[in-house]
């Protein structure tokens, strides 16, 4: 009877990990190609971006008995998208050591954990919202330039966003790979080597502007877009929080797949809900296997890592960045109820996510690290003009007394 039971976490993973791979690994590629990423280059991050997570997923569900789940951070691979004048490929790696660094002192310094997360959520989610803001608009401008390409794939999203959510992107990813490859009349490989994926080594640049620009962004939208949501995630279905083991394990899982193109990892966050609750198994101590289960998953996908980009490289780009905003419409919608829901907030939030929106560059730093310092020098003033009008009117009640 238990492995009959047992199956039943088993299959909650199997969906967990290939749902999850297949909703955001549009975004994952076309991130990294906007950063200047070979086809070889992206076959080895997608690579690295499936097996360290997979080792970590199934070594933290083992030790804790809980099921952690390990990615890439997706609101991360939209940042990476959005980026404009990203410098070299070389210094993007640099950001990337910067986030693998970050990650790990916030594990083993709880008091800049309890900062980050403390980031006023009106400016986070903000920032988010302008960040995918751009993204989400290809699909519409897709179907403008390819429709006889883009509508198959909208279509195809629109109608199992109705009675199949959870496989609408999924199914619009399958739609795309096969409008290309029969547009292409099959694809023309340049480099046949480029299909078996490999770990492809690339010394970090260090251009200040893009190592802070980029790696700073990368890591707060990371914290505070995945791995606080993944946590609150836990806390929802009552798994206790091992937020230290999590963040060490993930910021040392960074730094060793940094040079291989493995941006950032971090705790999972909506897919994590496909292996916590109940769907998983009746039987909450057994959830765990499904944990391991979607892990080991995300790691074997690793194999198809050079397939999948060979693919990609063969299609339009607004073509696959239409995929990726058709994967993000949920969290756009998400970040723009958040931003706006406290009203005393609403011009902060809209000053934030038009600057993070706008993809200016200034001093080489990008959109995002703008709206971060724009938000906050916007939150602290009228913060502070409240404040003057309440104790002139707490003077003058004072004096009538």
């Amino acid at each position: 009877m238990r492995t009959t039971g047992d199956l039943q976490p088993i299959l909650a993973g199997l969906v967990a990990g290939l749902t999850g791979f297949a909703s955001s690994i549009a975004i994952l590629v076309a991130g990294l190609v906007n950063l200047g990423a070979s086809d070889v280059q992206a076959a080895s991050a997608v690579l690295a971006l499936t097996v360290v997570p997979g080792i970590l997923g199934v070594l933290l569900s083992v030790r804790h008995r809980i099921p952690l789940l390990i990615l890439w951070s997706t609101p991360g691979a939209a940042l990476l998208l959005a980026t404009d004048n990203p410098g070299s490929y070389a210094d993007a790696i640099g950001a990337f050591l910067l986030c693998g660094v970050l990650l790990l002192v916030t594990g083993v310094w709880p008091a800049l954990a309890r900062l980050v997360t403390r980031i006023p959520k009106p400016i986070a989610s903000a920032m988010l919202a302008g960040v995918l803001f751009p993204i989400c608009l290809a699909p519409v401008r897709a179907v403008a330039e390819l429709p006889l390409l883009a509508l198959p794939i909208v279509l195809t999203w629109l109608v199992l966003s109705k009675f199949a959510p959870r496989w609408a992107v999924p199914a619009a990813l399958v739609v795309a790979l096969a409008v290309v490859a029969i547009s292409s009349q099959g694809l023309q490989v340049a480099d046949p080597g480029a299909l078996l994926p490999l770990p492809v080594f690339t010394a970090p640049g260090f251009d200040p502007a893009v190592v802070f620009g980029l790696g700073i962004p990368l890591y707060l939208v990371t914290m505070a877009g995945q791995n606080v949501t993944g946590f609150a995630v836990l806390r929802t279905f009552g798994f206790e929080q091992p937020a230290r083991p999590v963040l060490v394990s993930t910021g040392i899982g960074t730094l060793a797949a940094a040079t291989f193109g493995g941006f950032i990892m971090n705790l999972a966050a909506i897919t994590a809900a496909m292996v916590v609750g109940p769907e998983a198994h009746p039987d909450r101590e057994r959830r765990w296997i499904a944990g391991v289960s979607a892990a080991v998953t995300m790691a074997l996908l690793g194999a198809v890592a050079g397939l999948v980009t060979v693919v990609f490289a063969a299609s339009p780009p607004i073509l696959l960045t239409a995929v990726a905003g058709l994967a993000l419409f949920g969290a756009l919608a998400s970040s723009i109820m958040s931003a706006l829901e406290d009203a005393a907030h609403r011009v902060t939030a809209v000053v934030t996510f038009l600057v993070a929106a706008s993809g200016i560059s200034i001093a080489g730093l990008g959109s995002a690290f703008w709206a971060l310092i724009a938000g906050g020098a916007v939150m602290l003033w009228l913060a502070s003009w409240r404040r003057r009008p309440a104790a002139v009117t707490e003077e003058v009640v004072q004096r009538g007394r």
